[in-house]
């Protein structure tokens, strides 16, 4: 599957609380579900050495999953594509990196 597949197939199941045409909702929904991937892998330290089962994999992927969502949904909603967001990251982190720059913190390093 391309992320042009998976944005138009997602799209589909976008249903937003008052409208569809809005990026509060998604932005939101990015947030939270991000927050639940950290959460198990706070857990998997805490209570499993630092190591990732397959049930645990099997939980983590599924939130992760949830964050493509948002994070397609969001992306549609700002008129811009997952591939066009996956290429400009790419850009830019190749750049950091020839740069000497890829650590370190700010946007524009």
């Amino acid at each position: 599957m391309t992320f042009k597949d998976y944005q138009q197939k997602s799209r589909k199941t976008a249903f937003y609380p008052g409208c569809n045409d809005n990026f509060v909702y998604p932005t939101l929904g990015l947030a939270g579900e991000s927050g639940e991937v950290a959460e198990k892998i706070k857990k998997v330290l805490r209570d499993k050495n630092g190591v990732i089962d397959r049930e645990t994999k099997e939980e983590i992927v599924k939130e992760l999953g949830d964050v493509l969502w948002y994070l397609s949904q969001i992306t549609t909603e700002i008129g811009a594509s997952l591939e066009s967001v996956a290429a400009e990251n790419l850009k830019k982190l190749a750049s950091r990196k020839e740069r000497g720059k890829i650590r370190g913190s700010g946007d524009n390093r």
